[in-house]
C-alpha cells in the first residue's frame, strides 16, 4: 500500500514499510512537517513524544488540525515527572524515554490492533538516546522499523543533528528508507 507524501521535494507517495528520518536543528521548527505527515492519507496515527507531554501533543495536533479522534498519543514523559495523568484509549504511558521495551510493545499494540493506513510519528530519538544511550535508542529504532515494515505502516523519525556526533548520525542515516533534513533557516532537502 503507497502512503501520500506531503513533504516539499519529496515522492509524492511513499510505500508501507517505509521509515523516514527528519534531521534538523534541535532550534528547527517541525511542527509543520510532522502534523503534514501525519494528518495526510492516514486512517489512525500513533504519537510517540519523548520530548513533550501528551496534553502537549494534543494542543500541537488540535493547532495543526490533526484529527484526534483518530490518533493514539505515547506519553513517556508525565510518569517520570510526576504529572497527573488519566489514562483512556488515546492516551497510553510508560515510565521514561529510556522504556525503551516499553514503547516498541506499546507501539506493537498500537499497530496490531488497528487497521488501514496506519503511521507513526516519534519526537525524537535524540531524547530516547539522551535518556538512554545511542546503542540502546537505535536498536529500539530498529525494532519500530521492523514493526512498521511488518504492519505496512510508514512512520517519521525526528533527530536533532547536532546533540550526535557526526558517525552517529550517519549511522542512523542507514537505518532509514528516506532522509528528510531541515537547516535553521527552514530549507527542506531530501534524500530517498
Amino acid at each position: 500500500m503507497d502512503y501520500e507524501l506531503a513533504v516539499e521535494n519529496a515522492p509524492d507517495t511513499i510505500p508501507g514499510g517505509t521509515g523516514v528520518l527528519l534531521i534538523h536543528p534541535s532550534t528547527g521548527e517541525t511542527d509543520r512537517i510532522d502534523t503534514e505527515f501525519l494528518k495526510t492519507d492516514t486512517d489512525y496515527r500513533l504519537v510517540i513524544s519523548t520530548r513533550t507531554t501528551a496534553r502537549e501533543v494534543q494542543q500541537k495536533l488540535e493547532y495543526y488540525g490533526v484529527d484526534r479522534d483518530t490518533t493514539t498519543i505515547l506519553d513517556t514523559l508525565s510518569v517520570e515527572r510526576g504529572y497527573s495523568r488519566r489514562s483512556s484509549d488515546s492516551v497510553y504511558y510508560v515510565s521514561s524515554p529510556d522504556d525503551l521495551a516499553g514503547i516498541v510493545r506499546k507501539t506493537r499494540e498500537f499497530l496490531e490492533s488497528h487497521e488501514g493506513k496506519l503511521r507513526i510519528s516519534l519526537d525524537s530519538i535524540t531524547e530516547m538516546a539522551y535518556y538512554a544511550d545511542d546503542q540502546r535508542a537505535m536498536g529500539a529504532v530498529e525494532d519500530i522499523l521492523l514493526l512498521l515494515d511488518e504492519h505496512d505502516a510508514v512512520g517519521l523519525f525526528h533527530l536533532a543533528e547536532e546533540v550526535h556526533d557526526p558517525d552517529v548520525v550517519d549511522q542512523y542515516r542507514e537505518l532509514f528508507d528516506g532522509v528528510i533534513e531541515l537547516t535553521e533557516g527552514g530549507t527542506i532537502t531530501v534524500d530517498f
